[in-house]
């Protein structure tokens, strides 16, 4: 076993036998953090569901919570713990960063929008969010001056799922999600459109390190 995956074992069964000595203790959120790290979504969910019955303000274990569903793929039960979370501080930075992510994974790029401009507004250091919401608003700009696609990222002739793939094979993840997008906005249900955008993130992501 790698040396992360025993440190993550370890504290795993810490938080466990200290939950067992107090099971009213507020460590049921770090150890249900722990289970969605190991993959163990489903038990992380259960984990959190529980310790927010009784402690229901604890903010903390619903952002836990939160990770945990979208981990899982549950996006519109994410968002639904988001949702009165942001009526309560609507200038929580990181909970716009995580309903922009689940709107965007869902297809719904204008809501995505929304709450990336919120997170740029309320953090103006965040190169990552102001990164995304040009991606998202397909701005052609965005794919950089260097790529000399510009001019036919803008044109909707190109917007097509052959032509991001195209791109995305040759190694250009943000123009690829440029494309994506803009697939997406024509026809938001194109379930392939969203798993492709998805994609282009993650290799974007993985290029950025």
């Amino acid at each position: 076993m790698p040396a992360e995956d025993t440190a993550l074992a370890g504290a795993i069964r810490r938080h466990e036998e200290r939950l067992a000595r107090d099971p009213e203790s507020l460590a049921f959120a770090q150890l249900a953090d722990l289970y969605r790290k190991a993959g163990r979504t489903d038990e992380a969910i259960a984990l959190c569901r529980d310790g927010l019955r009784r402690y229901p303000q604890y903010g903390t274990a619903r952002l836990i919570l939160v990770k945990a569903l979208m981990t899982g793929g549950q996006l519109e039960s994410a968002l639904v713990e988001l949702d009165p979370m942001l009526q309560a501080n609507p200038k929580d930075v990181q909970c716009h960063r995580l309903a922009a992510e689940a709107s965007r994974r869902l297809g719904r790029l204008d809501a995505a929008v929304r709450h990336l401009d919120a997170a740029v507004e309320l953090d103006p250091t965040d190169r990552e969010s102001r990164a995304l919401l040009a991606l998202l608003r397909a701005d052609p700009g965005a794919g950089g001056d260097g790529s000399g696609l510009a001019r036919v990222l803008a044109d909707d002739t190109f917007a097509t799922l052959a032509f991001g793939g195209a791109c995305l094979e040759q190694g250009l993840a943000d123009e690829a999600a440029i494309v994506f997008t803009r697939v997406l906005r024509r026809s938001p249900d194109n379930g392939e459109a969203r798993e492709r955008l998805e994609a282009a993130l993650r290799a974007r992501s993985r290029r950025r390190g």
